[in-house]
């Protein structure tokens, strides 16, 4: 299949030409013709699958009829670095459409965003903060929306949005067209869909495969010894820019500051940090200012840093799924990366799992001369397994009910 066939305006085709798409992805291919037809969809899928321009263009085709100046599609988005990646998306398919897009975050002066909604939008990337910042001002008129998006919903979920998801929700017209967008679904999200989504279509998108280019190695280790060992290895490893995950927001800070005590160029990203000094940390990791950047799966989602030689798994992931996207941040573009994984007493089911799911065993590897205490033999807990036949997880299907209103 090719983006011909899915009949575009010409002015938008000449958007999807210049950004040299030809082929869908699995997510374009799927939602597209389902958004065109004006349902409601529930995308599941990870960054970095193309979801952006699945949504996008579809927009950009709706809009492109009807009243110009008005806000008429709403995208909700967890961060400022997401909401300008999907602000350029718009810029460069929609070059040729005269449709004019905003973003809307805060960390940043309010005069722009409102010069910009004065002048006469169509389409709002906002944050929820400052959205309704602007529409408790009353300089933002949500009235006339046709289509929302939210985007990375588990994440805004996550970093304590989801009161202001239901604010938005109650400012935007019933009847309109819901896309629905989270890498996982939990509970809270599940219940989410089913309350603002109109027997939406489902499309699910299988886990991202790790890249060939990357090589995956277990490193055994007591838990208190984690610091020390991932000291050890840096002395021992050539790296470029090193991303370390932790499973909590404690943990990132701590580990920071105790990297940075010994001398290295250390930044941290974690869900407490303000937009100003996120963004510092991340530009300084990509400008190479930093050379490693500590973080939770939640804060790195967004992310978009280009020859990441090393991912560390400090601590392990919960899930396979989290696991295969945090490697997938290295190894790209045909460069060669490495996937650190520190395991403890009580990792080794994941281990199992991770193993059989992605059908390559991890490297059992031990640092030599590295004190890991009286009685750890890291060969008697961790033995080398032979790989496994892939597995994906089973696919979270569609209830199909109606929209409930939070009125």
């Amino acid at each position: 299949m090719n983006f011909e066939e899915f009949s575009f305006d010409r002015r938008i085709a000449v958007g999807v030409k210049s950004v040299g798409y030809t082929t869908p992805t699995p997510i374009q291919e799927k939602a597209i013709p389902v958004i065109l037809e004006g349902r409601d969809i529930l995308g599941i899928a990870q960054t970095g699958t193309g979801k952006t321009a699945a949504f996008v263009l579809p927009i950009l085709q709706r809009l492109l009829q009807g009243p110009r100046g008005k806000v008429r599609a709403l995208i909700v988005a967890p961060t400022r670095e997401l909401a300008e990646q999907t602000h350029q998306e718009i810029v460069k398919l929609g070059r040729d459409t005269k449709i004019r897009s905003v973003t809307i975050y805060g960390g940043v002066s309010k005069k722009p965003q409102l010069a910009a909604l004065r002048r006469g939008v169509e389409i709002v990337v906002a944050c929820p903060g400052r959205l309704l910042d602007h529409v408790d001002a009353g300089a933002l008129d949500l009235s006339h929306v046709k289509v929302l998006v939210l985007d990375e919903a588990d994440r805004m979920c996550d970093m304590g949005f989801l009161p202001d998801i239901k604010r938005i929700i109650r400012q935007v017209p019933e009847k309109r067209q819901t896309l629905f967008f989270s890498a996982t679904m939990p509970k809270d999200i599940r219940v989410l869909a089913d309350r603002i989504l109109d027997r939406p279509e489902t499309v699910q998108i299988g886990m991202i495969s790790p890249a060939k280019t990357v090589s995956h190695a277990l490193y055994p280790v007591p838990e208190d010894r984690r610091k020390e060992l991932l000291v050890a290895m840096l002395q021992r490893t050539k790296t470029g820019r090193v991303l370390v995950f932790t499973r909590t927001k404690h943990r990132a800070q701590n580990l920071a500051t105790f990297m940075k005590k010994r001398g290295y160029r250390v930044g941290a990203l974690q869900g407490n940090m303000t937009q100003n000094q996120r963004q510092q940390a991340i530009n300084g990791f990509r400008k190479g200012k930093i050379d490693m950047l500590v973080a939770t799966d939640i804060a790195a989602r967004g992310i978009d840093v280009s020859q990441i030689s090393h991912v560390v798994n400090f601590d392990m992931p919960d899930t396979v799924d989290a696991y295969t996207h945090r490697i997938g941040r290295t190894g790209r573009a045909e460069h060669s990366g490495e996937a650190f994984t520190f395991a403890v007493r009580g990792d080794s089911g994941m281990v199992r799992d991770i193993e059989k799911t992605i059908g390559t065993k991890l490297e059992r590897r031990r640092v030599p001369d590295f004190d890991y205490g009286v009685g750890f033999n890291p060969e008697r807990q961790f033995p080398q397994r032979s790989s496994s036949s892939s597995r994906l997880p089973r696919s979270f299907r569609s209830r199909g009910t109606r929209r409930r209103s939070f009125r």
